[in-house]
């Protein structure tokens, strides 16, 4: 796409806009301050000031909105544009259709031509029509959102070559006009992008449309229909204006196509609007210029603005001969620049249908965002392994050369949808798995066996070796063996084996994990409700505690401790009439003061566990004690888990910083002064050693831990998660807990987290092919050499993201291969193997690694990265990084994978074009600019959520869903097609659905239908709405049913349960909400997507310079 227009105006990147005074924040996932008004429950990010929306400077309302393209094809360069075009209609709705590739009266932009490889698009218009590309549907059109384009007069001349030095560039960027017809003064010269080198583009009084009603503007398919085009929005071409203007039809609320236009010419994709291409000399191949059509009269603009450099306009010899001509500005159309939406919508139209089937190597699988089935016929599921590229370089140099990562997203124990055969246990009783003698990978369908079936060469390091006896077989004719089909690590890509003693800790297989559940009996807890909340759900909880396949009831044993500044433990062995108590006051020197009966079997002992969670709520009640401890509570876990000779996990409720005399005591050292310092980064960090060296020992006894927080202030989540972390374990927070808004969330989340698939005391090793090796790995484990990942437990939901890196070269006829390797203890205390392997395609060619990226693992890897990246520099540092590493891959397809082109055009390789926004949204995120109400808390939770979230957590996370809910079809089960996250599509007669993983938010627009009202809300009128519901309310009627079918939908597809907020609109909490709309500017400085785009454009002709 090319961007060369100008950006909007505001603050300079990077520097937080005025923020509504006086009003506090609510925290991530929690309630509101204290002293906020309650009704307002909390979310993860700033509600930064709620600012009445004005018009820009130098937007005129009457203008209208920015022209779009025009309804002329050219086909050449050698032609100009019709003489008296001004602007054009909008679009007919085309109902989810691609646009007609010819003869239709669909206005086109002017099209400038070049010959392009496959695999480029022209302002989002998808090229190839390989299989694996996304062909468009384009968007509804809304009658009555377009006012009168007005063209601008401005004189056009003549430039030399581009700009060097940064007073040049600055002012091309001003020449990059992202503005309405409107005129304004140049920019001042040193409004910069934030500070520092990566300034942004000068600004000037751009406007912002005001929230245009309804969807998506018409007529915009922003991947259009497949064509070999690149992905660009050049700057407008040159048109001469003529006096002798035709009146045209009026431009508001046009029902039905436009008046008709010459249709294009056919054979060429038409541009789409808002996209102006170069103008250059003639080309091959192409016609001359195309009629001109019809314009619609406007009346003259407004006085010309100062002229600017503008290096990218130079004129083709035609225009030299014109005289100089007055030239038209346009704002750059949102709907011109790559769209998440439509890029998902092409995706789910184009490969939802098929199932994804594993056999070929290097196949780039369907989107996270599309609903597929997977049929393994040799690679692992996309739902246990993502690449950031099915195609490697061959060489280091050119893998450095794109700048592209070469990395994994693992998530080895991923839930499989119901139609899905899970993965099959393979039993090869004690002699165990057959494996290659030198490297130790397991046997999986790419070794090849050789000498009629009795060796086989590994494929990972090519050493041969014999087959053992018993798994001796002969090879068919093709050199496959005979029981290819029976054997599924011969045949599948994910398979599990029984584990044999050797691959259990001390030769011994293991005990049946015990869950330990550590109850905070502290002032807060009990005064909160919380404890007595606790306390009920584990009655009817333990009935569910996780089983194998067939089991009639779990293996899990449990175990009860309560604590504030000593510890509790409770004997509920089946032979006692009541449960008895022991206090351990030392906690300086913990040890647990009972074996036999601490930890039970749920069915046996019962009677005596339902009388002691009675209890506790009573026993604690009158309690004044408000101070806690911290780590002695874990070391109980950990001797019990020892003393009793089993792996196991700590589920452990906490409210407050440990403030009390004991190992691991933390004091408050929340700086907010800190933030943009170089010290910054000691805000992530752990404030002691202790919990890494306590961690550590949780590893190696297989004791993870989930931790479960209900802060009212500061409580060091960066210390006190270091052991749910390391251990493989979770982290929950519910700040400002209120037993009616939170706990229904808080208990949602703790069923599933007792019930779901864990592995214990796992270990996980990667191999790859010679050639390349892992080097990185992140996520929640430990490590204690450079190859294992060791976690005491691995849920369903944790991913490893693993980097490889080369350490020789590869070929592009044997490629590449992962094969990881899961070794852990089943809840029922079984040892498994689980294995996936993965095959990848090689290539010596820039273009065929640009062809098959995924960009949502790409993004996913990165802002790992960068997360791990603000332990160790300032969060300013960490930025920069990333969006030169994104220029960088950007620039070097730019350079030696598109077709020559002038330097004005941004051409994004099709598979990265939405790279620029969702990296934007990273940059944007708390952890990286965080609002003034963003708490050092919430960052430390967020930082090291990411860090294990899967390609579809951080998908939703950093783009989140918008659902307009009034467009809902109530009669079906589908849901809403989603739209951009800009404010400029919400309408006020609307309601709609954002959610991001964490939250929900339900967005009420002041002019909504009573109806709608009543029938969502159960209230008559928009000023009766409660902010404080934390559930829609059970009516009986359609809507409501449709709407709350819609939240149960949104909350089964994500691993934690979703908070509910529902927001007013133009209410206080709106900020909050507005923070989610990640294509617009932020109020903490964050760029909008066209602003960013500019700015990324800026930084790729730099380095291409």
């Amino acid at each position: 796409m090319s961007v060369n227009q100008q950006a909007h105006t505001g603050p300079p990147y990077g520097q937080p806009q005025p923020g509504y005074q006086g009003y506090q924040q609510p925290a991530y996932g929690g309630q509101s301050l204290p002293g906020a008004p309650q009704q307002y429950g909390a979310y993860n990010g700033p509600m930064p000031g709620y600012q009445q929306p004005v018009p820009a400077q130098g937007y005129f309302p009457s203008l209208g909105f920015p022209s779009k393209g025009s309804p002329v094809s050219l086909n050449s360069d050698t032609s100009s544009l019709a003489p008296n075009f001004i602007g054009s209609l909008r679009a007919p709705p085309t109902s989810g259709a691609p646009p007609p590739a010819s003869g239709a009266s669909h206005p086109s932009g002017p099209v400038a031509y070049s010959q392009f490889e496959h695999g480029d698009v022209q302002n989002g218009i998808p090229a190839s029509t390989a299989p694996m590309q996304r062909p468009p549907a384009s968007q509804p059109f809304l009658p009555g959102s377009a006012p009168t384009p007005v063209s601008q007069i401005s004189t056009f001349q003549q430039y030399g070559p581009p700009p060097a030095s940064v007073q040049q560039l600055r002012n091309h960027m001003a020449g990059m006009t992202i503005g309405s017809t409107a005129a304004s003064a140049p920019p001042p010269a040193g409004l910069g992008y934030g500070v520092g080198p990566s300034s942004y583009p000068p600004t000037t009084g751009a406007p912002r449309p005001p929230a245009m009603p309804g969807p998506p503007l018409p007529g915009q398919t922003v991947a259009g229909p497949p064509s070999s085009q690149p992905n660009h929005v050049s700057s407008p071409p040159p048109p001469s204006t003529m006096a002798g203007l035709h009146p045209g039809p009026p431009m508001s609320g046009l029902h039905g196509p436009p008046p008709p236009t010459h249709p294009p010419q056919p054979g060429y994709p038409m541009q789409q609007n808002g996209s102006f291409g170069q103008m250059r000399g003639p080309q091959p191949n192409y016609g001359g210029a195309y009629p001109g059509a019809p314009n619609y009269g406007s009346p003259p603009g407004p006085p010309p603005p100062p002229k600017r450099l503008d290096p990218d306009s130079i004129p083709s010899p035609q225009l030299n001969e014109l005289p100089p001509q007055q030239k038209p500005r346009h704002r750059i159309d949102p709907d011109a620049i790559p769209s998440p939406i439509q890029v998902i919508e092409d995706d789910r139209n184009n490969r939802g249908s098929e199932p994804f089937v594993t056999g070929v190597r290097g196949q780039v699988p369907p989107l996270v965002t599309t609903n597929f089935l997977v049929k393994d016929q040799g690679n692992a599921s996309p739902r246990y392994i993502r690449c950031t590229s099915y195609n490697i370089p061959c060489t280091s140099d050119m893998a450095k050369q794109s700048q592209v990562p070469l990395a994994a997203v693992i998530k080895p124990l991923a839930t499989l949808p119901p139609e899905e055969t899970l993965p099959y246990l393979v039993d090869h009783g004690e002699s165990g798995p057959v494996r290659c003698n030198r490297c130790k990978a397991y046997m999986c369908p790419f070794m090849q066996f050789i000498e009629g079936g009795r060796r086989f060469q590994c494929c990972f390091c090519s050493c041969v070796t014999e087959v053992p006896p018993h798994y001796f077989q002969h090879l068919d004719h093709t050199g496959k063996r005979v029981d290819f089909y029976d054997r599924p690590e011969l045949s599948l890509g994910s398979y599990e084996f029984l584990a044999t003693v050797d691959y259990c800790k001390n030769n011994k297989f293991p005990i049946p994990p015990a869950f330990i559940f550590m109850i905070d009996v502290s002032y807060n807890a009990v005064k909160s409700g919380l404890v007595r909340l606790i306390c009920e759900e584990l009655k009817s909880l333990l009935d569910y505690l996780p089983r194998e396949g067939n089991m009639e009831e779990s293996a899990i044993r449990v175990g009860f401790v309560t604590y504030n500044k000593v510890l509790h433990f409770y004997n509920v062995k089946n032979s006692l009439a009541q449960p008895q108590m022991m206090v351990v006051s030392d906690v300086a020197d913990m040890f647990v003061p009972l074996l036999d009966g601490f930890l039970v079997n749920v069915n046996e002992s019962r009677t005596v566990i339902t009388s002691l969670l009675d209890q506790i709520p009573e026993m604690f009640a009158d309690t004044r004690e408000t101070e806690t401890v911290f780590a002695p509570v874990i070391q109980a876990g950990l001797e019990a888990l020892k003393a009793a000779e089993c792996a196991g996990k700590l589920f452990i409720f906490h409210t407050s910083l440990p403030i009390a005399e004991a190992p691991g005591k933390l004091k408050n050292r929340d700086d907010r002064k800190l933030v943009n310092t170089d010290k910054e980064k000691t805000l992530f960090q752990p404030q002691t050693s202790f919990y890494n060296n306590l961690a550590k020992d949780c590893v190696a006894q297989g004791c993870c831990v989930d931790l479960f927080l209900f802060p009212n202030q500061y409580l060091d989540v960066a210390t006190l998660g270091v052991v749910p972390y390391q251990t493989g374990g979770s982290i929950y927070k519910y700040a400002y807990f209120q037993l009616e808004t939170d706990q229904y969330r808080f208990l949602n989340d703790l069923r599933r987290d007792v019930q779901k698939e864990v592995g214990f005391d796992a270990v996980m090793r990667v191999r790859t092919s010679t050639g390349i090796r892992a080097t990185d790995f992140f996520g929640a484990f430990y490590m204690s050499n450079t190859t294992d990942v060791e976690m005491a437990g691995l849920d369903c939901d944790k991913t490893i993201t693993v980097e490889f890196k080369h350490d020789d070269k590869l070929s592009e006829d044997s490629g590449a291969l992962l094969q990881c390797a899961l070794l852990y203890t089943s809840c029922a205390g079984q040892r498994r193997l689980r294995i996936h392997n993965l095959s990848l395609n090689c290539c010596t060619q820039l273009a065929d690694l640009y062809r098959n990226c995924e960009t949502d693992t790409l993004i996913n890897y990165l802002a790992k990265y960068a997360y791990r990246g603000v332990l160790s520099s300032p969060v300013k540092t960490v930025r920069d990084a990333l969006i030169n590493q994104c220029a960088q891959i950007l620039a070097c397809y730019r350079k030696n994978c598109a077709s020559p082109s002038s330097a004005g055009q941004l051409i994004l390789p099709e598979c990265m074009k939405l790279l620029p926004v969702y990296l934007n949204c990273v940059l944007k995120s708390d952890v990286l600019q965080p609002g003034p109400e963003v708490t050092t808390d919430d960052r430390a939770y967020i930082r090291q959520l990411v860090t294990s979230m899967d390609v579809a957590e951080t998908n939703v996370f950093f783009y989140p869903r918008l659902l307009p809910l009034t467009k809902a079809d109530v009669d079906s089960d589908a849901l809403p097609a989603a739209i951009r996250n800009s404010e400029e599509r919400l309408s006020k007669g609307d309601i709609y659905l954002l959610e991001n993983g964490l939250n929900i938010f339900v967005w009420v627009g002041v002019s909504v239908q009573q109806s709608l009202i009543q029938n969502l809300f159960g209230v008559s009128s928009f000023s009766q709405i409660s902010n404080a519901l934390s559930t829609l309310p059970v009516l009986e009627n359609p809507f409501s049913k449709k709407v709350r079918s819609i939240v149960d939908v949104l909350q089964g597809q994500r691993s934690r349960y979703m908070k509910l907020i529902v927001v007013k609109q133009e209410d206080k909490l709106e900020m909050l909400f507005k923070h989610f709309l990640v294509e617009d500017k932020s109020l903490t400085g964050g760029a909008s997507y066209v602003d960013f785009l500019c700015h990324m454009h800026k930084e790729i002709r730099q380095l291409l310079s």
